[in-house]
Order: structure tokens, then C-alpha cells, then sequence
């Protein structure tokens, strides 16, 4: 998801900062925490599409804790140097909002400075959206099965475009290489407005881009939409499969989760997991996240260490078969 557009889509759901019910209580743990401020590191640059429901979750915490919990974007080496941060605070009160790049990181850094399994820890994942990949109406391919097909036949010859190399968007194609067993030619463009514009102008047969960004093509009818790259086909664009229809096990998408530090008492994961929960369902965040094809999850920390589990072994085989880690 390009930066200006997600920070659009979300900043429409800012005034209504917490469920009504709830706005007034407040909380504390049997052992008395929070004991001082509470704080959030976003390791990305300000104004950007994690800090947004970052703001939400903070202003409904801030209310419910009785004290205002602070946001501070750290951004620098895709997450690295935010995640450092945190795990270097060591107070008991400083944690991340990060995205899918604490799974993907360890694949391509030699050193990325943290272990996800063991310096993390996990609280509660926050948000998902899929991906979708497009193609022209008059392109070398309208269709998944044509996609696929093609790509067999013809290794290395069918182009996809992403907003860069190692982007979120370039290893959905490197993961859908790897799934279907087929091979297409990777261009990377620097970001998703050049991309789109190469996809337009012919010079490349498919790109892959957020579905926020790419939805409204769809719907427009200038681009076709080849396959979402969510598990199942989502209602906001609900005429395109999901690519795992064709490619049994592909599923990716982009997701924002919560993390402590190494040490967390299980008390305050328990904590913030359940005071961030209600938001899900009843806030006008989750609406404005629905409406673009996404997900707001605030579901535990089980889902987050189970998804963890899954995708960094999974980014390791993939980040090693497209050759992008470190040397």
C-alpha cells in the first residue's frame, strides 16, 4: 500500500477515536501497569500508513489508562532500526507497531539485529490487506489460468512490475514463482506511480500493487483484475479470485502487528490484547478498512505467533530462491 493513499483512506477515520461504551473507563492491571507512559515506536517515516491506526490504537489506550500514550515514528534500514529501539528501551513500556517486514528481514539481513522468535513479543496483530495482480484488457494475459498457462510455456518471457525490489509487492510474485513453479520476469520501478504507468504504456504484461490502489482500476474497468492474494477472494472486489484457487497454499498480504520486547509479563500482553480488541468490530476504523478490501484484526497473541511461525520460514525459501539476500 502506497504511503499518501492508505494515509487517506485511514486519516477518513480519525474523529471517531474509540467505541462510545468504553470511552471512559479506566484500567489499570492487578500489578498496577501501566506505572508511567506508555509508548508506541512506529519504525517507519511520520504520516505514514502504520502510524495512522498506531494514532487510533494510542488515543483509545490514552483514554483508557487515564494517561496519554505517545507515538513515535522511528523510521530507517525497512523496520530495523525502530524494532532496535524498542528492544533497547528495556521499561516495560515501550513497544512496536510494525508491519510483515519483522518475518521478511531475517531472510535478507545477515544481522538484522533482533530474532523474531525470541526477542519478540507477540501482542496482537492489527490489520491486513491483499494485494491484487492487473493486467490490460489487451495484454498477454486476462486471466489467472492464461497467467499461469503462459508462464509454463514460456519461462521468463511474461513481465510483472512491483514498486521495487524486494518491496512487498515484488515478493508477492517471487512467492507466487515459488508456489506455482513457473517463472516470470521481474522490472522494479521506484514506487507503485511508475509502475501502474509502465503497465498502461505496454511496456510490462502485469503489475502487482495494494488493493486500495488497484480496486478502482478494476472497478473502472481499465485494468483486469488477475487474482487477490488473500486465501479467499475479498468482497470489496469480489469478481477476482483469490490466486490460491489455481495455487493451492499461496497467501500473502500486508499486515501491521503489535510487539513487546523480549521479557513482556504476560499480564500486560493480556492487558493491551484485550483493550484494543473491541475496536474491530465497532470502530470506524475497521469500516474504512473493510470498505478497501482490508481487515482490522486486534485478535490476541496467538493468531500473530502463529502467522510469524508461517512466514519466516516461508520468506527465507523465497528470499533464497530469488537470490535478494545479503551476500
Amino acid at each position: 500500500m502506497t504511503q499518501p493513499l492508505a494515509r487517506r483512506v485511514l486519516l477518513a477515520a480519525l474523529p471517531a477515536l474509540a467505541l462510545p461504551s468504553l470511552a471512559r473507563a479506566q484500567v489499570a492491571s492487578a500489578s498496577g501497569w501501566p506505572s508511567r507512559q506508555v509508548r508506541f515506536i512506529v519504525p517507519f517515516a511520520p504520516g505514514g500508513p502504520v502510524e495512522v491506526p498506531t494514532r487510533f490504537i494510542a488515543e483509545h489506550l490514552g483514554t483508557r489508562f487515564g494517561r496519554p500514550v505517545l507515538v513515535e515514528p522511528k523510521p530507517g534500514a525497512g523496520g530495523a532500526i525502530g524494532l532496535q529501539a524498542m528492544l533497547s528501551a528495556n521499561d516495560g513500556h515501550t513497544f512496536v507497531v510494525t508491519t510483515g517486514s519483522v518475518a521478511i528481514l531475517p531472510a535478507i539481513m545477515r544481522n538484522p539485529g533482533y530474532d523474531p522468535f525470541t526477542d519478540l513479543v507477540p501482542i496482537t496483530r492489527v490489520s491486513e490487506v491483499p494485494l491484487v495482480f492487473l493486467a490490460r484488457p489487451d495484454g498477454k494475459v486476462r486471466d489467472l489460468a492464461q497467467l499461469l498457462e503462459r508462464a509454463k510455456a514460456e519461462p521468463g518471457r511474461i513481465t510483472v512490475s512491483s514498486s521495487g525490489t524486494g518491496s512487498t509487492t515484488h515478493l508477492a510474485s517471487e512467492l507466487l514463482k515459488v508456489r506455482a513453479g513457473i517463472d516470470l520476469l521481474h522490472v522494479p520501478y521506484r514506487g507503485t506511480a511508475p509502475a501502474m504507468n509502465a503497465l498502461y504504456a505496454g511496456d510490462i504484461d502485469m503489475v502487482v500493487t495494494g488493493l486500495i490502489e488497484g480496486m478502482r482500476h478494476v472497478k473502472e474497468g481499465r485494468l483486469l483484475g488477475l487474482g487477490v492474494t488473500s486465501a479467499q477472494r475479498t468482497p470489496a472486489l469480489p469478481e477476482v479470485p483469490a490466486i490460491a484457487e489455481a495455487v493451492p497454499g499461496y497467501d500473502m498480504q500486508i499486515w501491521y502487528a503489535m510487539f513487546g520486547p523480549r521479557g513482556t509479563p504476560p499480564e500486560v500482553v493480556e492487558l493491551l490484547a484485550k483493550e484494543v480488541a473491541p475496536l474491530a468490530e465497532g470502530s470506524l476504523l475497521a469500516q474504512r478498512l473493510r470498505e478497501s478490501g482490508g481487515r482490522l484484526l486486534l485478535d490476541g497473541p496467538a493468531p500473530l505467533a502463529a502467522l510469524l511461525r508461517q512466514e519466516v520460514p516461508m520468506w527465507k525459501e523465497v528470499v533464497d530462491r530469488a537470490g535478494l539476500a545479503e551476500g
